[in-house]
């Protein structure tokens, strides 16, 4: 029912797909099968959907997409379908029936102009998950999942960035940042007698305008690190007034610490010491003997006071985390 959140209705009526994107604001005309709604990036909007990701933190979190759940009626799909993505799909409730096929050339037909589905395969799995169960489908392989009753599945997906999104997301970091823009210059150049031919030099030299922006350590880093913390947008609640950095510390010493479901903080290895780290799409820099806490705050979803019994002293530490704490990114909950 919110602009923010990317909803997805999936129905079949009389042998047609049909697929709307909402928010939604009712159901009823619906009736009462052969639909299925899908919601994206649900850990973003909801702290209890988001621990259902910790189990898999057996992969990079920088590898996560998102966490998807798809209520359906009985009779509900969204069609057999082909994800280049790892997926772990999590039966919550009721009933679904699951068929996978073998990796390989599977046509893709357009069902409906948002529904891109494959043609008919035969099934090397066959089964009926029930609440509790979870399938792991790998990238390619056509599935199809049919409600036997109304029910609820989660979808944790994981997947790599393409050439073509790094690149046009490096180029808008480029752009907004106001690099690149020098011209190659050639002072040496000598006069030719084949004025439509590129040479060979000509060539590397122009490659190397690229090139250099790639090899660029410090630039590329920057990026990836801004580009693969920047996803979905949050579900942000920041505080009321600014902590104070003594009440910071005071509660450091009775409450744990949780990261706003959804929100990426990532550290490269071999910059972490040297005080950086990137959060929600931004460099942050802090004093490099924090590091070790902060390595907690990337890695952990919630962090124990006994944790961080040696950080409640160090002003570095308190004030970064109450700027943190602040802006909504981390938030208090009772220590178990």
């Amino acid at each position: 029912m919110e602009e923010t959140v990317q909803s997805r209705l999936v129905s079949k009526k009389n042998g047609q797909w049909q697929a709307e994107f909402g928010p939604f604001e009712s159901y009823e005309h619906l009736g009462e099968r052969d639909w299925s709604l899908v919601i994206q990036a649900l850990d973003n909007f909801s702290e209890e959907a988001a621990e259902l990701i910790e189990p898999f933190r057996f992969l990079p979190h920088w590898r996560l997409d998102d966490l998807m759940v798809s209520f359906a009626t009985e009779g509900g799909s969204v069609g057999p379908h082909i994800d280049n993505y790892d997926t772990f799909i999590c039966q919550g409730s009721g009933k679904r029936h699951w068929r996978v096929g073998a990796r390989g050339n599977h046509a893709e037909v357009v069902a409906h102009e948002a529904l891109l589905h494959v043609e008919p395969f035969e099934a090397i799995i066959d089964v009926e998950l029930e609440a509790g169960d979870i399938i792991y489908i790998p990238p390619g392989y056509p599935h199809e999942g049919v409600a036997l009753e109304p029910s609820m599945s989660f979808s944790v997906g994981f997947r790599a960035n393409s050439a073509i999104s790094l690149l046009s997301g490096f180029a808008d970091h480029i752009i907004d940042n106001d690099l690149g823009g020098q011209l190659l210059e050639d002072p040496n150049r000598q006069a030719v007698s084949h004025s439509g031919e590129i040479s060979n030099e000509d060539y590397q030299n122009i490659k190397s305008q690229l090139q250099n922006l790639l090899d660029d350590e410090s630039l590329f880093k920057n990026f990836v690190g801004n580009f693969l913390t920047a996803k979905h947008e949050l579900d942000l609640m920041p505080s009321d007034e600014p902590f104070g950095h003594e009440e910071v510390t005071e509660l450091l010493g009775i409450h744990a610490i949780k990261r706003l479901g959804g929100l990426r903080a990532f550290y490269f290895e071999d910059t972490i010491s040297n005080g950086v780290c990137y959060i929600n799409g931004e460099q942050i820099t802090f004093e490099s003997e924090i590091a070790p806490v902060i390595k907690l705050l990337c890695d952990q979803l919630v962090i124990m006071p006994s944790e961080l019994v040696s950080w409640r002293d160090n002003k570095d530490f308190i004030r970064l985390m109450a700027t943190l704490l602040d802006q909504g990114y981390w938030f208090w909950v009772e220590a178990e």
